[in-house]
Formats: structure tokens, C-alpha cells, sequence
């Protein structure tokens, strides 16, 4: 079940900060960045909601951590309420 949520949680956030991109259609492995066209900016906004979501500041160390859906879903899932 958290996977389903941190599923959930994270193709919220991508929506919001990328509400053109099909979430569904991206590639679990591939560079997230990349292929939802995502500047820094748009990282930092995506990593700024998904702290709501983990009630608590995700680092800049942290970042490449959700570089992929895979990797981001990976590191949310433990952390989600």
C-alpha cells in the first residue's frame, strides 16, 4: 500500500510542477529532469512539495535521489507518513 501512496504522492507533485507531461507515460528509470523537461527550478519546486509530503525537509543532498520515478519512489516510501 505505501508504494501505491508514494506512487501517488510523487505524479501528484510532477503534475503540479509539470501539469503538461503525461505522468503515466514517463520511464520509470530514465532521467526525470529530462524527459518531463524540468529545469532546476522545477526540481527544486517538485523536491519543495514532495517535503510536505514527508513533513520534513528533503536536503539538496538528497536531490539525486528522485533524479528517476524509480529512485524517487524508493526514497519516498519509507519516509511517507
Amino acid at each position: 500500500m505505501s508504494q501505491d501512496r508514494a506512487r501517488h504522492v510523487l505524479f501528484q507533485a510532477i503534475h503540479l510542477v509539470a501539469p503538461d507531461v503525461d505522468v503515466a507515460s514517463l520511464d520509470e528509470d530514465a532521467p526525470l529532469p529530462e524527459q518531463a523537461g524540468l529545469d532546476e527550478f522545477d526540481v527544486a519546486e517538485l523536491a519543495a512539495l514532495l517535503s510536505d509530503a514527508v513533513r520534513h525537509q528533503i536536503p539538496l543532498a538528497d536531490y539525486q535521489q528522485l533524479s528517476t520515478i524509480r529512485a524517487g519512489l524508493a526514497y519516498l516510501e519509507p519516509r511517507l507518513p
